[in-house]
């Protein structure tokens, strides 16, 4: 069984009652995979809940035709993927991945779905999140269709920033363009804007937050619908830019 202190990094399981993480704790593993770890295929069936810890991250992506994948949503510490949302034995809609590699701490749905017929408390914080991830996927689906390119990548930096605690972001101009459902030359045309500018910086398979308040007036004003509705339902849990952060 791991210990509280470990369960207690990944904030959505640090929003539970402490007789209610108790519950969850015994059925609770943990695990390290590196960038590309598939946790779901689509169409699969869902057995696990994935929780996130520190810096790790995991990307829900839907495929938009036979031949590419785009990021539906990024869920770190403040969350899980995976089954925490279903009831049943149903096939995953989404694949899900590691974007950003880690721990994450694995909870069987089996266990879950006990815990949540033992305690009303943890069925309504799941009911709670799981609002918060479709309050997310409905505004990434708005962004997408509303914002400018430079926009929705200075939103998709900002947020991962505050998900990992650091201002260089290991992820290449192709993944990016995966993310947000757009070509290469787009994102390096951005990239290079933005480098012009000061904002950004590069590496090889890196990009580095050099004006983290300019990127902020860049972006669409997403970040902000989702995080002020986390707090609303869950409050606490999404996070904040960190006082200071790696580079």
């Amino acid at each position: 069984m791991i210990d509280t202190h470990t369960a207690l990094q990944n904030r959505l399981l640090a929003a539970l009652k402490p007789d209610d993480l108790m519950l969850l704790l015994p059925s609770l593993t943990a695990l390290e995979f590196p960038t590309g770890k598939i946790l779901q295929e689509a169409g699969s069936e869902v057995r696990y809940a994935w929780f996130p810890l520190e810096a790790a991250a995991a990307s829900f992506v839907v495929a938009a035709d036979a031949n590419h994948m785009v990021d539906a949503a990024l869920v770190g510490r403040e969350g899980a993927v995976g089954g925490i949302i279903s009831t049943g034995n149903y096939p995953a809609y989404a694949r899900a991945h590691v974007q950003f590699p880690g721990k994450f701490l694995r909870l069987p749905l089996s266990a879950l779905n006990q815990a949540k017929a033992q305690s009303p408390s943890i069925a309504d914080w799941v009911a709670r999140y799981s609002d918060c991830l479709v309050a997310q996927l409905f505004q990434s689906a708005a962004c997408n269709a509303s914002h400018t390119i430079a926009q929705r990548l200075a939103r998709w930096l900002i947020a991962t920033r505050d998900r990992i605690d650091c201002n260089e972001i290991i992820i290449t101009q192709e993944q990016l363009g995966e993310m947000l459902g757009v070509g290469r030359s787009f994102i390096n045309r951005s990239l290079r804007h933005f480098g012009m500018m000061g904002i950004l910086g590069s590496r090889r398979r890196r990009i580095v937050i050099l004006d983290a308040d300019r990127l902020e007036a860049i972006a669409c004003d997403c970040n902000h619908r989702v995080r002020d509705h986390f707090d609303l339902v869950l409050a606490g849990v999404y996070p904040r830019e960190p006082d200071s952060v790696a580079a």
